[in-house]
């Protein structure tokens, strides 16, 4: 029997082929599956970024409400995107195994964005909208623009990102940005079990569950600080919040545009700059995921049509984020490696995890759950995980090879991107504002513009 005609039949096997129905018994744990393995992750970055937020005149002004409802946006945006990349929309989505949600790779120039007094988080969302327009519209042009995007420079970006979300961990480790007891022995207590037990998982869990072990550690951290909390040791927990956010929202809400909560988009040219810089690697990073699900799990190359419809989704689906007040959403790398591990590409059975976000999205107590978690916790998940993107990162430089002009391309960018926001900002006076206020607090930006530089006119040979 062909493979055309074993997918039309409704078989377990068909969770190994792109197409098929599977049994919903089998299809909706393999799919919640790949829901778990990022989870988490596609909600620590809207809590990062919202505790620094400038808003309503003031840093880190949102409410526990607020907060819950912006994570609620975050579920719902994540099964949209997801589900639109496995069943396209005209040009939209890769009809590939593909999951969103919230990038980590945004965050440090989110965070950069959003804490600046003149543009805030509204000027933030103006951002992503206009960056999101923008990468969809270069997706569908993939074809003439991705091969000037030089792997040294996606790989210096990558290292970089890892850099600049260290001190965001270790901040969230000891308490928390601002903290009046900041380092006090409850958070680092917290900090250090939640790390541990993330480290015990992944390395006692078998198979696919290792994927789990930030899910694990949250969930050990949260015990103890509940622990810590009831015991009247230390206060770790707000109920009160916890109880004001499940009133005012409910337990059944769907989710809303940021319109409809009194909040309106800005639009500033350095925030878009900063951000817009980070989409162009966004791209560069979706494109080497959507390879590797292809030459990892179906076991051939991409087509151009799967690169452009991976972009636009990426594109497309991050102003449609934008649009609810919620961070970019990408191509989730875990899931990439779980494909790779399992081999199950079917897109039904993930379409099922898709619609499990969809579902938990309507349920605000879930977002009002993550926010009552404790900033120790967060950082006991985080350190290692923002740890890691550094070391993926130097294993992309190692990739590309340790030629004189890669170490030129890797040390000048580093330096010039780096350092000058190391030193006092005054460093841009000789420049336009804009300048400044863009490459004096993103080193991000400040590396990709260096390397992108340095990777046209030094010489190939």
């Amino acid at each position: 029997m062909s493979d055309e005609k074993k997918a039309d039949l409704v078989s377990v096997d068909n969770i190994y082929r792109l197409d098929g129905r599977v049994p919903l018994a089998k299809a909706i744990p393999f799919g919640l599956q790949h829901v778990l393995a990022m989870f988490v992750s596609n909600l620590v970055p809207v809590l990062l970024v919202c505790g620094v937020a400038f808003v309503h005149d003031q840093p880190g002004g949102f409410s526990s409400t607020e907060i819950a409802r912006l994570l609620q946006c975050a579920i719902f945006c994540a099964g949209i995107g997801t589900t639109v990349q496995l069943y396209p929309i005209w040009k939209i989505g890769a009809r590939l195994p593909v999951v969103m949600g919230v990038s980590f790779t945004f965050v440090a120039s989110l965070m950069t964005v959003a804490s600046n007094p003149d543009w805030g988080y509204t000027g933030m969302v103006g951002a992503i909208i206009v960056g999101g327009l923008m990468e969809g519209l270069l997706g569908l042009t993939a074809q003439h623009w991705k091969k000037h995007i030089a792997p040294i420079v996606s790989a210096c970006v990558v290292t970089t990102i890892g850099f600049s979300l260290l001190p965001v961990g270790m901040n969230s480790f000891g308490g928390g940005t601002g903290a009046p007891d900041f380092g006090a022995w409850p958070h680092i207590t917290v900090g250090t079990v939640t790390l541990i037990a993330c480290l015990v998982f992944k390395q006692m869990a078998k198979g696919v569950w290792k994927n789990l072990n930030v899910l694990f550690g949250l969930g050990v951290g949260y015990l103890l600080s509940l622990i810590l909390t009831v015991t009247g040791t230390t206060t770790l927990i707000d109920f009160d919040a916890l109880k004001t956010t499940v009133s005012d929202l409910g337990l059944v809400s769907i989710p809303m545009p940021i319109f409809a909560t009194g909040m309106m988009p800005t639009f500033h040219v350095g925030a878009i700059v900063t951000i817009g810089i980070i989409f162009l690697v966004s791209a560069a990073e979706t494109i080497g995921d959507t390879t590797a699900i292809c030459t990892g799990g179906l076991g051939r190359d991409i087509t151009p049509r799967e690169v452009r419809g991976s972009l636009t989704c990426d594109g497309f689906g991050s102003a449609f984020a934008g649009l609810f007040g919620c961070c970019p959403i990408t191509s989730f790398s875990q899931n990439v490696g779980l494909v790779a591990m399992t081999k199950i590409v079917n897109r039904f059975t993930i379409l099922m995890g898709a619609l499990v976000l969809i579902v938990a999205s309507l349920f605000p107590p879930i977002g009002a759950f993550f926010n009552s978690l404790p900033n120790a916790v967060l950082g006991g998940c985080t350190v290692m995980m923002f740890g890691s993107i550094v070391y993926n990162g130097i294993h992309m430089i190692a990739d590309c090879g340790f030629s004189d002009r890669n170490m030129i391309i890797v040390a000048l960018s580093f330096c010039l991107g780096i350092g000058a926001t190391l030193v006092d900002a005054s460093i841009f006076d000789a420049f336009p504002p804009i300048v400044g206020g863009i490459f004096a607090h993103s080193s991000v930006a400040g590396v990709f513009v260096v390397a992108m530089v340095l990777s046209f006119v030094l010489p190939k040979k």
